[in-house]
């Protein structure tokens, strides 16, 4: 596996300068906020400027306070409304607020009010100062103090929160297993962890041959980009994001724009790399760090839905050749119960079904007639019709194969045990094993009956030749109502040519 952490960066001229920081004046007297203003009017912090936001009441700061949520410093009177209105305003800013981020210098013209040792026991301040002690020097080195503290706050709280989103964007890539959605959903909690509000795009890169490819190809995009699904991303994205792609995927490694940004993904096994592309203005050197983490656990997700579709392709191949064995005996017949697996699945979608539901149904469908396995040869594959006690015994698969399916606790095999013991009940309650009638059928059940018998007409067989198209649709017509579920036999005649697409897709 190659977790790629490396990135480069790219320098660009449209670089906007950093906001300045917000500093709230507290005071009802007017002179204290112009010398406030002046004393400070040269003052920088990590190359950033003061925003001056001024109140001559508790209530007035209160109002800023709500207003604005990234006020990093507060000088704060005591005395002005009331005699406790500065000290109220902290606990109101504190408790009901929940604001922990603000610095609050506490400076008061009559300290005897406002015992400097109680108030800093008793009040949620940072600093306390007397009005005639705060030279220009002193209130710079106050600010310095202030603001420092506050960057390293808000710098520990967006680490926390970027983790927290990398910790949830990681788990929902774990939770899909299938590779047809996993770029979809990488860019969807991409877009998610950083607050994009912009496209995002993914390309997936060949590395059939030596060098860069030719083109770009867009697999999955969100937004705008949705367009460009299927399409040449070089041909349609800016010439500069372009470079920056073809330098991601050239020295494997990310690249972060001003105005985009290139993460490039590998899981090293597969043959394919992934390029995911977007643009990320303002990105900070902590969205940098969040989206390189991200990436490495994506990283790690994508090797595991390439183990994870091996494995359940494997096991689903040996469903499909086991199922087909159990029919007649013959590996020729797995295409017949692939077939009766996708036919199913497209009807329950018609029907209404949810998507986790009939691909469910694909899955478990193929194993409806397991129970034959149990089933003598020379009943079995026996060319002409059974006696009375041979279809006896030919109907006992129905249970046989629900009875070997049903010791599992795997959901999907616990519907495939319903539809073996079901898939042979007619909706007018003539069928077998247990009569029942009409949606008293499980509709596994009659999804599968429907699928099964259409497929297994137009297939040949020991005991007989494929079936004409127009004999095989006028069977299915007169069993209408009697073996079939009407709005099922409706749905099939609808979209006949795409089930019988599913033929030609899948020949025997």
């Amino acid at each position: 596996m190659n977790a790629v952490s490396t990135s480069v960066r790219v320098p660009d001229a449209r670089l906007s300068q950093p906001p300045p920081w917000n500093v709230l004046v507290v005071d009802d007297e007017p002179e204290v906020h112009a010398v406030t203003k002046l004393a400070l009017r040269n003052f920088r912090f990590a190359d950033r400027q003061l925003n001056f936001l001024t109140a001559s009441s508790a209530a007035e700061a209160e109002a800023l306070l709500r207003e604005n949520g990234d006020i990093a410093v507060m000088l704060l009177d005591v005395v002005m409304e009331t005699d406790k209105a500065g000290l109220e305003l902290v606990r109101t800013v504190r408790e009901q607020l929940g604001n922990q981020f603000v610095r609050i210098v506490l400076r008061t013209g009559q300290p005897g009010q406002a015992p400097e040792q109680q108030v800093i026991a008793a009040y949620d301040i940072n600093d306390y100062k007397e009005k005639t002690e705060l030279t220009a020097q002193k209130l710079a080195t106050t600010m310095f103090a202030a603001l420092r503290s506050y960057r390293d706050m808000r710098t520990i709280e967006s680490n926390r929160r970027g983790l927290e989103r990398v910790i949830a964007a990681s788990a929902y890539v774990f939770s899909h297993e299938h590779s047809q959605r996993f770029a979809t959903n990488v860019l969807e909690q991409l877009a998610e962890l950083i607050g994009l509000d912009r496209a995002t795009l993914l390309c997936r890169v060949p590395r059939e041959q030596a060098g860069l490819p030719e083109h770009f190809r867009v697999a999955a995009a969100t937004g705008a980009y949705r367009s460009l699904i299927d399409r040449n991303a070089d041909e349609r994205l800016p010439p500069h994001v372009v470079a920056s792609l073809r330098s991601a995927c050239a020295n494997r490694r990310h690249v972060f724009g001003d105005d985009h940004y290139v993460l490039y993904v590998s899981d090293g096994r597969s043959p394919e790399s992934l390029v995911y592309v977007g643009e990320g203005w303002n990105m900070g050197d902590l969205d940098h760090r969040l989206l390189e983490v991200f990436c490495t656990n994506v990283t790690i997700a994508y090797e595991n839905v390439h183990l994870s579709d091996e494995l359940f392709d494997s096991q689903l191949e040996m469903i499909h050749l086991l199922a087909g064995a159990a029919e007649t005996r013959s590996y020729e017949t797995a295409n017949h119960v692939k077939r009766v697996g996708l036919i199913a699945e497209l009807l329950g979608q018609l029907y209404g079904m949810d998507d986790r539901t009939t691909e469910a149904l694909r899955l478990a469908a193929p194993m409806h007639d397991i129970g034959k396995i149990g089933i003598p040869d020379s009943i079995l594959n026996k060319p002409g019709p059974h006696t009375e006690e041979e279809t006896r015994i030919m109907r006992t698969h129905a249970e046989l194969g629900a009875r070997l399916l049903s010791h599992s606790k795997r959901p999907l095999l616990k519907l495939a045990a319903e539809i073996a013991l079901s898939h042979h009940e007619n909706w007018d309650g003539t069928g077998y094993p247990n009569g029942l009638r009409g949606e008293a059928i499980p509709i596994g059940g009659r999804l599968t009956m429907l699928a099964d018998v259409y497929d297994a007409l137009g297939s040949r067989r020991c005991y007989k030749e494929p079936w004409p198209l127009d004999e095989i649709r006028a069977f299915i017509v007169e069993q209408n109502g009697k073996k079939f579920e009407p709005r099922l036999v409706e749905l099939l005649f609808e979209h006949w040519d795409r089930v019988q697409a599913v033929r030609g897709q899948l020949p025997d």
